[in-house]
């Protein structure tokens, strides 16, 4: 004996709304990633803390003090990758880096986080306006910051970054 076979019948009321089954599935895809967010209180607590680390930044940028910035952003062992290839290890090999750039303003948004336990990552638009005696138009990098949480401070181990603008989302 084969599957039973089940005849099931239409209504004009079934065929009028069947394009409401397809909404449903969209809107519920749709919303996944906002749902992915919402309530999630790990994630909304690692953006507020590394949202601290990243105003402390800006700070030290519109003081022109790199130490901030080196001793209370950067894990010890930090990794920096830029356009080029250059990779600097440590904050010492940062140290001259951010001597020579710390002039400006600056402001980093957070474009898309992730985090499970002591460990997260950040994609941010990082805007740089050059002060006005350099003579140099305004530009962004999209960046990657690595987190990883110790002693429940979140520390930056790594970052890597281009040029360009991470549309809004």
């Amino acid at each position: 004996m084969g599957p039973k076979m089940y005849t099931v019948q239409t209504s004009t009321t079934a065929k009028t709304y069947s394009w409401l089954k397809p909404l449903t599935i969209f809107a519920f895809l749709l919303m996944a990633p906002l749902s992915a967010t919402a309530g999630n209180t790990e994630l909304e607590e690692f953006q507020v803390q590394i949202r601290a680390k990243y105003d402390m930044k800006e700070a030290a940028f519109a003081a022109n003090d790199p130490e901030p910035i080196l001793t209370q952003f950067y894990h010890p062992d930090v990794v920096s990758t830029g356009p080029d290839g250059s990779t600097h290890v440590g904050r010492d090999e940062l140290r001259p880096i951010y001597n020579e750039v710390i002039s400006g303003d600056v402001r980093i948004e957070s474009y898309r986080s992730f985090v499970n336990g002591d460990a997260g990552w950040d994609w941010v638009n990082f805007h740089v306006t050059p002060p006005p005696e350099a003579g140099a138009e305004p530009f962004t990098f999209k960046m990657l910051f690595l987190w990883e949480r110790e002693d429940g401070e979140w520390w930056s181990h790594g970052e890597m970054y281009v040029m360009g603008v991470f549309d809004s989302h």
